[in-house]
């Protein structure tokens, strides 16, 4: 079913503000991390992990559940299709693991603030907890990277169900006959 042009439109809004969001947020709590981890001042340190939790939990983790979910629309409601082309499918599976992974990341994110909440962090406490958020921030912002080029480049690529799709509807145009002179991709 492909939606209206109106609709997917504002679909496609949505999960490109999003998708953007996500990434523009994710590279912040990067720098955070960073200044976390590199900082001698007690004050910055103190605040920039108290400032990642706020982030990750009220920023982070809803955008990248709308970036889901409005991905999931753009492709259940355009002809792209969720299962016809491997880039929709790589992009599909990269944001689920993206997102599973954020939720456990916000545990290691949440220890850090609890503790920096409590105590002044030296360079060695939880070193490699707070190594962890710069190396899990890092990640996240290239897989986002990665995201965004698939949805730029949309690479070649059809599934064996894209091509059985793409073979009906010539037969509809047509009204007769399957066109079997291209073979079905391995």
């Amino acid at each position: 079913m492909v939606m209206p042009s109106g609709l997917r439109k504002g679909a496609l809004t949505a999960h490109v503000a999003s998708s953007v969001g996500w990434l523009g947020s994710v590279a912040a709590f990067l720098a955070l991390a960073i200044a976390g981890l590199t900082s001698q001042d007690a004050q910055r340190v103190r605040g920039a992990y108290l400032a990642m939790e706020v982030t990750g939990w009220y920023v982070i983790v809803p955008l990248a559940f709308a970036s889901l979910l409005t991905g999931l629309v753009q492709s259940l409601g355009t002809p792209w299709g969720l299962l016809r082309h491997y880039w929709v499918l790589a992009k599909l599976a990269l944001t689920v693991a993206a997102t599973f992974l954020l939720l456990l990341h916000m545990q290691v994110a949440d220890a850090v603030a609890a503790t920096a909440a409590r105590t002044n962090l030296s360079g060695t406490d939880l070193g490699g907890m707070r190594v962890q958020l710069v190396f899990d921030a890092a990640a996240a912002v290239a897989v986002l990277l990665t995201t965004t080029a698939l949805s730029v480049y949309k690479p070649r690529g059809i599934t064996r169900y894209g091509w059985r799709v793409q073979q009906e509807q010539r037969t509809d145009r047509r009204g007769g006959a399957v066109d079997t002179a291209a073979p079905a991709p391995a």
